[in-house]
């Protein structure tokens, strides 16, 4: 079975959670949350991600510089900035990076 691999950063607990449950409450879906990007680098070098997915809590030169640095490593990692918006927008951002997984 195919898997996608996420990384969920952001600030807020619960939102990251949420997300997570979110997540991986699709088949073939995994999530780690990471609420410090300090630890990026050595996850990313650790750990095979297709979808980084930005939350809320995250300045936007932050953003720019994980974006940055996941494609210097991997020009194949989906980064997605997402905002809210409910689960079916969430779902729709993800299958638009990845329409081979849509039903």
């Amino acid at each position: 079975m195919k898997t996608l691999n996420f990384l969920v950063i952001g600030k807020n607990q619960e939102m990251l959670a949420i997300l997570k449950r979110i997540i991986e409450s699709t088949e073939g879906w995994h999530a780690h949350v990471m609420e410090d990007e300090g630890h990026l680098e050595s996850f990313l070098f650790e750990h095979k991600v297709d979808v980084i997915l930005l939350s809320s809590g995250l300045s936007e030169l932050l953003e720019v510089g994980i974006k940055a640095y996941a494609l210097s490593i991997d020009p194949n990692i989906k980064v997605i900035q997402h905002f809210g918006g409910g689960s079916g927008l969430l779902k729709n951002e993800i299958y638009s990076a990845f329409p081979e997984w849509q039903n």
